[in-house]
């Protein structure tokens, strides 16, 4: 094979750029011929009644975690962590464990939907699969991809896809990206994904970052936060301060929580940096226009602006001053908002002052093959490519792992803007927002019937590529496929020469695995044992991943914070769209289980909520249960009202994740979505929605209902069963239940 065909199929394969050195080690074969062939079905293993364990990985959310799948008689029954997982190390949380749940939903769609006379009906694939070849011959810059986070060998044939029709616009969307934190670590670290030690930290500051339940990588960082609480000879129990204006799971957990205004979170660390500037060892680690441009932020500035009192700012000073190694993490509490990026750079330069980074903020390996690298999406996103849509310039669009109608504010209008599309299609499991507006929806297999591979975004030790592959054969055989397999269809329409090699999705996959054996440690000298041991492991482990550098430069960084706005009588309280660990953006929600697990704080189930200070509440004349109108500038919805002193009191609360208008039985008509009404405010360094940046004013109604929760019938009662009280209770302040020092 000469340079250019193997350069080309290493560039098809998913190796090229930088893998491109690594691939040429060895002996490729010819175009992929030799090891592409089909996956025929697998023999009759089952015994009855013994359970097979296979290894794959979970997509719940893109933690990436690696799983292990207990398969009885052909059917998947559970799910666990596997071992050989960096990142889960055998462990899996509930949201995982519902995959299952998601594989066998009622709801899930069985067949092609082709709108005919303003209805979906059903298709057949081939008519399905012609109609996109016809409809895209010519699309060129008129086509876009509308994707969520992607991976792997998915995203390298979603990309490639793309560049075949002549296009560029391949967007990458999600609602909760942490662009204004890795845009931050660029400026302070050097590095956009720097690694959290959080076991080797002997005292947490966390600004709104909630790792312990819905934060990068929750399952690993509650494994290492076992460890951070866990003492032993010559290590204390770590302590953990929360500081953010609604209290999340991690800030639960905290030693203490510290009930911030929103918006104000890199004033108090700002202020904390000046305070220990006038430490010598603190003030050698950042140039003196630093220690010039914090002096501002001094203990009065800090108390008037963000609600803290100088007695709650100086216990904190003295455990930052006390405990080292120490870890400061900032999140989407202080990242939603105008200038979220300034609040987390200020955040993270308590990490330089301190002389963290080396020690608790580590560099992790660079992942060596840029096109399967994660393509992490954003907001702003979306907000290109509905401004494409609005302005004409999109004619055929697709869809994939994201919901923008049900997702996307109110006052973007994308389910307007969408009918200026003349072809739609929404590759999903479930007739969501986004399905329901489509002119033909094609539905997929399940992740426990697929196959692919997933790079995590958060490696925490050298880097790994998990194998995703079938637990078991299809539920609707004739019905769904694989989103790989599709891709692979379309290309083939276009470059037959090119992917006619590869006879289906495995088939590719197998050749790209075997083609870059070389890249991989303990790798078999057979292919077929490779292949094997592959999906044996789930795993992939880069044999000499190259690290990462962190370059500190803390003295370009603008420091100079705005001033708070001045208060809006009109709407005085601030939303926080608070994020489920179960829901996420919503995608979770036709999921029962889901819907049934208590919320970890309230818990309530099925259905949403208005989470008000008592204080607040007893201003707005609001008690438990009443039906309030929450009010912005750009709508307004209905909340059942729930009493919650774990708020900075002119903040209220909405979770994320209800209020779905389609997708399924168990969804549908539940709960409200706050994001409807969020205002059109932008984080000015990113072009990010800034999330919690909207203003909202409240309205008591007529209406109240009971609050179905578990903690007790009645308003503000938490400890009786059957009005039997079972457990006394001592309030928090009578109390130290963890003493800080």
């Amino acid at each position: 094979m000469n340079d250019i065909d193997r350069r080309k199929l290493l560039k098809l394969l998913g190796w090229s750029s930088a893998s491109l050195a690594v691939a040429g080690c060895g002996n490729p074969p010819e175009s992929g011929t030799g090891t592409a062939e089909a996956y025929s079905e697998p023999g009759d293993f089952n015994v009855p009644g013994v359970g097979v364990y296979y290894a794959s990985t979970c997509t719940l959310c893109e933690a990436g975690c690696g799983i292990k799948g207990r398969v009885r008689e052909g059917r998947i029954l559970k799910l666990e962590g596997s071992p050989e997982c960096a990142i889960s190390k055998g462990r899996l949380c509930g949201l995982g464990q519902a995959s299952v749940q998601h594989h066998y939903n009622p709801d899930r769609l069985k067949e092609p939907l082709l709108r005919v006379n303003g209805n979906l009906q059903p298709v057949t694939w081939d008519k399905a699969l012609s109609l996109i070849a016809e409809k895209t011959k010519d699309a060129g810059d008129k086509f876009a991809f509308l994707t969520g986070p992607l991976s792997g060998h998915l995203k390298v044939l979603v990309q490639n896809y793309v560049e075949v029709l002549g296009s560029k616009n391949h967007f990458v969307y999600d609602l909760l990206a942490n662009k204004a934190n890795q845009l931050a670590a660029e400026k302070v670290y050097g590095i956009s994904n720097p690694q959290v030690q959080i076991a080797k930290a002997k005292l947490i500051l966390s600004f709104g970052a909630d790792f312990l339940n819905c934060w990068e990588s929750p399952v690993h960082f509650s494994a290492e936060y076992a460890q951070f609480r866990k003492a032993n000879e010559g290590k204390a129990r770590g302590v953990l301060i929360q500081a953010e204006p609604k209290m999340t799971l991690t800030g639960a957990n905290a030693d203490r929580w510290i009930a911030i205004k929103a918006g104000s979170e890199g004033v108090f660390a700002l202020g904390l940096v000046n305070a220990l500037l006038e430490d010598a060892h603190h003030a050698k680690n950042v140039p003196a226009s630093v220690a010039e441009a914090v002096r501002k932020y001094d203990k009065a500035r800090v108390d008037r602006e963000t609600g803290v009192s100088e007695e709650v700012f100086g216990r904190v000073l003295a455990q930052l001053r006390e405990r080292s190694p120490s870890l400061v993490l900032s999140g989407p509490s202080a990242e939603g908002h105008i200038h979220g990026a300034q609040n987390a750079a200020a955040i993270m330069l308590l990490n330089v002052v301190l002389g963290n980074v080396g020690k608790t903020i580590t560099a992790p390996a660079k992942i060596p093959f840029p096109q399967m690298a994660p393509a992490a999406g954003d907001t702003s996103a979306l907000i290109a490519f509905n401004q494409a849509l609005s302005q004409g310039r999109l004619q055929t669009v697709f869809f994939h792992g994201a919901n923008p109608v049900f997702t996307a504010p109110g006052f973007m209008k994308v389910r307007e803007n969408l009918k200026k599309a003349a072809f739609k299609v929404a590759f999903a499991h479930y007739r969501d927002e986004t399905a329901e507006e489509a002119d033909l929806v094609l539905p997929l297999d399940s992740a426990l019937e697929d196959w692919g591979t997933h790079v995590a975004a958060y490696q925490p030790d050298g880097v790994q590529i998990h194998m995703q592959q079938p637990l078991m054969e299809r539920l609707y055989p004739q019905g769904t496929r694989s989103l790989g397999d599709v891709l692979l269809t379309l290309l083939k329409q276009r470059r037959p020469d090119e992917y006619n090699p590869f006879p289906d999705y495995y088939a590719y996959l197998k050749s790209a695995a075997i083609k870059n054996k070389a890249a991989f440690k303990d790798a078999a000298a057979d292919d077929e044992e490779f292949w094997y041991q592959t999906l044996s492991h789930g795993v992939l482990n880069v044999a000499k991943p190259e690290p990462q550098r962190i370059a500190l430069n803390p003295g370009a960084l603008d420091l100079d914070l705005p001033k708070p706005a001045e208060e809006d009588l009109h709407y005085p309280l601030r939303l926080v769209p608070s994020v489920r660990a179960n829901f996420r953006d919503g995608r979770h929600a036709n999921l029962p289980w889901l819907q049934e697990t208590p919320d970890p704080l309230t818990t309530i189930v099925w259905g949403s909520w208005l989470e008000i200070h008592p204080k607040t509440a007893g201003r707005w004349g609001i008690a438990e249960g009443d039906i309030v109108e929450v009010i912005s500038k750009s709508g307004t919805i209905k909340a059942q009202a729930y009493l919650f002193p774990g708020l900075e009191p002119n903040t209220v609360a909405i979770p994320i994740g209800n209020g779905h208008e389609a997708m399924g039985r168990y969804a549908k008509d539940v709960g409200v979505n706050p994001l409807k009404i969020l205002d059109p405010v932008f984080e000015k360094s990113t072009g990010e929605l800034a999330l919690h940046a909207t203003r909202v004013k409240l309205r008591r109604t007529e209406d109240n209902r009971t609050v179905v929760k578990d903690e007790g019938w009645r308003p503000g009662v938490v400890n009786t069963q059957m009005n039997r009280k079972i457990v006394a209770t001592l309030a928090a302040d009578k109390i130290k239940l963890f003493p800080e020092e």
